[in-house]
């Protein structure tokens, strides 16, 4: 049986969930909540028996970073930054953030935000302290630093980051795959003197025909282990996290809408919800991925969000929505 509310209760509903009661109360809760929730919910979730999330015995996992607009006021502008712009003042301020995915499941881990002006390596070093110690991390050319990689050893992972084309590299070995042994400094001086050097192996490649060189540095040393032409055709799959991009900031979000936020606080709340919402939705579709023993890659990011919206109000209340309002939402 349905009980009616009077009146009066709706307009005492109406009160307590007003846009500015649900400020006040977002604000008392404060952004750090939602950040502890995140780093202790969010985790790779790949079993064994995940399809692609794996290379060997290597969980596959991706580091990048990117930037996320917020809204156009003072107060998120001294906060976090605006982006230059020849022609006059940019549209929105910016947060920065780097992050880590789980390749296999789409899943956004251990990410950290800061001001526009942050560098992607000055977040990544913290980043690295949630790199699991199973995983082979691949990363790009922007990454790639002797204090960076030495923190991402640290973790245990195994590494396959591209480098620039004018790092010095010496050719000190060749390895039965075509890749080479060679050992990376933190200055030109320790090379001189071989001070504090780190073995690497180096794997080099083209694409095609008079096509730009690509090297990569990988911390397996040992090519029975994981063969360069692998690791080449395996490092294609950096690329999976622009994917992922696009889920966080256009198919979950909305296409060409911000952080709504005014206040930076607010901002950084937003920023963690959202990644909760993301991963709320990808760790659904892993469960249906391994019911059917599928890649989880393969399934709708959109289609998952329609049905997640259609079927949420049969599992959750949302106060102050009437029962029949939510069977009413479910049945259109």
């Amino acid at each position: 049986m349905l009980i009616r509310k009077s009146p009066e209760d709706e307009d005492e509903v109406g009160r307590l969930c007003s846009d500015s009661a649900i400020t006040q109360g977002r604000a008392r809760l404060g952004w750090q909540p939602l950040r502890a929730l995140y780093e202790v919910v969010v985790k790779p979730i790949a079993t064994r028996s995940s399809v692609g999330a794996w290379y060997r015995r290597w969980r596959l996992v991706t580091l990048d970073g990117s930037t996320l607009d917020v809204a156009d006021t003072k107060r998120n502008e001294r906060a976090f930054g605006r982006p230059g712009s020849a022609r006059g003042k940019p549209g929105f301020p910016q947060l920065r953030f780097v992050t880590l995915l789980e390749n296999g499941t789409h899943v956004l881990f251990g990410a950290e935000l800061g001001r526009l002006s942050s560098g992607e390596t000055t977040l990544a070093k913290k980043v690295m302290t949630r790199l699991p110690a199973d995983s082979l991390c691949l990363a790009d050319r922007n990454f790639f630093g002797y204090p960076l990689w030495r923190a991402a050893l640290a973790s245990g992972a195994a590494l396959l980051w591209r480098v620039r084309s004018d790092l010095i590299l010496p050719k000190l070995k060749r390895l039965s795959d075509g890749s080479y042994l060679t050992r990376i400094y933190p200055s030109p001086r320790a090379r001189e003197r071989n001070i504090d050097g780190i073995a690497a192996r180096l794997i080099t490649y083209r694409l095609g025909k008079g096509r730009e060189e690509y090297r990569l540095l990988c911390s397996i040393l040992d090519p029975r282990k994981a063969p360069g032409i692998q690791l080449a055709n395996l490092y294609a799959k950096r690329w999976t996290i622009e994917t992922v991009l696009a889920e966080l900031k256009t198919r979950l979000r909305g296409a060409r809408v911000v952080l709504r936020s005014r206040v930076p606080a607010l901002t950084r709340q937003d920023f963690y919800g959202l990644l909760l919402a993301h991963f709320g939705v990808r760790a659904l579709m892993h469960e249906a991925a391994l019911e059917q023993s599928i890649d989880a890659t393969d399934l709708s990011f959109v289609h998952a969000v329609r049905t997640i919206a259609r079927y949420l109000p049969l599992y959750v209340s949302f106060f102050p929505s009437s029962e029949e309002e939510a069977l009413q939402i479910t049945l259109a």
